[in-house]
């Protein structure tokens, strides 16, 4: 019965996804705002 248990969370996948979208993120930030500043 123990076998039948399955970790739910695989924290070092989620970790890498989350630490991807956060780079992601920041990336688009950063071309907005140049974006902004190069209309001035």
């Amino acid at each position: 019965m123990n076998r039948l248990m399955l970790p739910l969370v695989n924290w070092g996948m989620g970790t890498t996804i989350i630490a991807v979208f956060a780079v992601v993120c920041v990336i688009m930030v950063l071309v907005v705002y140049s974006m902004i500043n190069s209309d001035k």
